[in-house]
């Protein structure tokens, strides 16, 4: 495994702008009209440029082995057998410098992905072996946390938010992982950053993604870079840039890689599977991997000597690299006696076994500097991150037209079909029903209302996950964000459906009744928004989620005491019962609608003797007190357990999280 620490930056005046490639076979060729319009960033912020210490990534005997869980049915069949472990990585070791790009090759499931993810530190506590890392010859010992927040890792998926521009995708991520600049300095490190990148004539466009149209592929993946490239990590690590892009969009690419790597003095480590000639010229070094074993470490040119020695003469219609995919058997049964150390510091100068004592022995750095200095900061990062949060999530939700207008339209025509149904319901013993009937589809309407926020969690989960896992905020300043975004939005649609519902049907005519109708019925949405947000961060897809929301919300129905009365449900279906969402809510509205009419008679005998009043109503559902503020009280914990829960699980997501 290998680590990686940010260097304290010296300012001088010298100017390293990038000035990337055109798309040209030649590495000196400028950029034409066609391509993306890449220039040097302006002489106004060459000053903010830093010249960088040089650095030696340096990865010895890294082995990584996953222990295979047996299935239910295999435990049953083989009681006595366990799965076999299987060795994804067997001792690799290999060295990367700055100002050079290192590519990782071979067949799928040679271990390429896993390599660099538990390079950049998106490995279990367990699986960390702080021995296998070193930079400048120093161990990294320290968890595999630290590495997620200072090294760059560009996953092979786009994770972005598709309805934010270009310019604001990389102006929140240099809020988020920014923090002790100021806001001129963020914005002129986005520009210079967008300008490096190629993407200055798109800053204002949506990232856009397979639904909602926005940027190229090409440029999505820039965009993936820049987010990964905006607290400036000395080593960026990327899973398959070049998957799913045509050629010249993957020339652009790893032409801007290796412009940004030597002119800023990074180190950039890739996987790629067979690049084309063109691209071969701009990598230093290439690591070839066979069964999860380095079969090759070098230049392209060691790779044809050693193939030569071997006895293959390479046809003239292929490179060495796709000739040694051929060959792969003969290279790794002959790597022990082909490997050529090309300098004095390559791993093969170093111990094959390192012993626990050398290894503690080691000079270990304090990379931990910042989080101490960012300590005396805590409540006010916290809070700056809680703001930064709102004003994405109400961009997003102005945005998604779809979202907006559904549950705008949703309330409004929900609550006037409704009302359309119950108009102007009597004052019987038959309205006493209907008002009943009213109240409990108006719950099931509301709890299930939703629903359709359930994809737009998922695709935000992605986005949150990968943020998070690098330190970029809490998932508590997300939960709170999330809230107070989602809270007034809500309470809007609460009043669109609760103004025609109530005084359309007629009921309780007293104000104070309708304002708390009103409130009641915002608390119900809160609750299912805080249901359906939770079942979110468990559900691993749109179809498994609504299954589940479907199946929480008919159990909570059948056991809300509509149906059945609570003296007829089984005793071990009681509990459920007590933590139904529509159990509260239901006695609440009544208490509502006939607490202040309990004298008030609404079905009469011959002779004028009253059978049916309004405490009668409630004694038949069990309501003799007025217990409206404490079904508020369980209501809103209810909200708030939700939510609680849905941190804790994504918090849990999170430190696991290797995307």
């Amino acid at each position: 495994m290998a680590a990686c620490f940010h260097p304290k930056p010296t300012i001088n005046g010298e100017d390293d702008s990038v000035i990337l490639f055109s798309t040209s076979s030649s590495p000196q060729g400028s950029t034409s009209p066609s391509s993306s319009s890449y220039h040097s960033p302006p002489p106004s912020l060459s000053s903010h440029h830093h010249s960088r210490t040089s650095h030696k990534l340096t990865v010895r005997n890294l082995s990584y082995t996953i222990h295979l869980k047996g299935s239910i049915p295999d435990s049953f069949l083989h009681l006595a057998q366990k799965p076999k472990p299987v060795e994804v990585l067997k001792s690799v070791s290999f060295v990367a410098r700055s100002s050079e790009i290192v590519a990782i090759l071979g067949p799928s499931g040679t271990g390429k992905s896993s390599l660099l993810r538990i390079i950049s530190g998106r490995v279990n506590d367990k699986d960390f072996d702080p021995c296998s890392i070193s930079i400048d010859d120093h161990l990294m010992m320290r968890s595999p946390d630290q590495l997620r927040k200072i090294c760059g890792f560009v996953a092979q998926e786009d994770n972005l938010l598709p309805l934010l521009t270009v310019r604001e995708t990389l102006i929140f991520s240099a809020k988020f992982r920014l923090k002790e600049m100021s806001s001129k300095e963020k914005e002129e490190r986005v520009e210079s950053l967008m300008q490096e990148l190629g993407l200055l004539h798109v800053a204002d466009s949506f990232v856009g993604d397979e639904e909602n149209r926005g940027i190229s592929g090409g440029e999505r993946k820039r965009v993936s870079i820049g987010v990964d490239m905006i607290h400036d990590p000395p080593i960026l690590l990327l899973d398959e840039p070049t998957s799913g892009l045509d050629s010249s969009s993957a020339l652009q690419g790893i032409e801007l890689l290796a412009s940004m790597a030597k002119a800023r003095g990074r180190t950039v480590l890739l996987s790629i599977h067979q690049p084309s000639y063109r691209i071969l010229r701009y990598i230093s070094k290439f690591l070839l991997l066979s069964h999860g074993s380095v079969v090759h470490n070098g230049s392209l040119e060691l790779l044809e000597e050693n193939i030569q020695r071997l006895g293959f003469q390479i046809p003239t219609q292929l490179n060495a690299l796709e000739f040694a995919m051929e060959i792969m058997p003969a290279l790794e049964a002959s790597t022990p006696k082909l490997t050529v150390v090309e300098d004095k510091d390559s791993y093969e100068s170093y111990p094959r076994v390192w012993s626990d004592e050398g290894c503690n022995r080691i000079q270990q750095r304090d990379y931990d500097d910042d989080d101490k200095r960012m300590g005396n900061f805590w409540f006010f990062s916290n809070l700056l991150e809680i703001m930064f949060l709102c004003s994405r999530f109400w961009k997003i939700i102005y945005r998604t037209k779809q979202l907006f207008l559904a549950r705008t339209m949703q309330a409004i025509v929900g609550g006037l079909g409704l009302a359309s149904v119950y108009v102007k319901v009597r004052k019987d013993e038959e309205g006493v029903a209907e008002r009943l009937g009213l109240f409990a589809f108006s719950l099931s309407f509301l709890l299930s209302s939703t629903v359709e926020a359930l994809p737009i969690y998922l695709q935000e989960r992605r986005v949150l996950m990968k943020e998070a896992s690098r330190g970029a905020y809490k998932i508590s300043s997300y939960m709170i964000a999330n809230t107070i975004v989602f809270m007034p939005f809500l309470f809007a649609v609460s009043i669109l459906f609760a103004v025609p519902v109530y005084w359309i049907v007629g009921l309780n005519p007293s104000i104070s009744a309708f304002a708390f109708f009103t409130f009641v019925v915002w608390l119900i949405i809160l609750m299912a928004s805080s249901l359906v947000l939770f079942l979110s961060a468990i559900s691993p897809d749109f179809i498994s989620g609504n299954s589940l929301i479907c199946t929480v919300l008919g159990s909570f129905f059948l056991f809300s005491g509509y149906f059945i009365p609570k003296d007829n449900i089984p005793k071990y279906w009681l509990f459920m019962y007590y933590v139904s969402l529509y159990r509260y809510p239901l006695d609440t509205l009544l208490t509502n609608e006939y607490w202040s009419l309990r004298n008030e008679c609404f079905s009469w005998r011959p002779g004028n003797m009253c059978i049916l009043s309004g405490n009668d109503v409630l004694k038949s559902r069990g309501l003799e007190k007025d217990t409206r503020w404490i079904n508020v009280g369980i209501m809103f914990g209810f909200f708030l357990f939700y939510r609680v829960l849905c941190w804790i699980i994504l918090a849990r997501k999170a430190s696991t999280s290797t995307i």
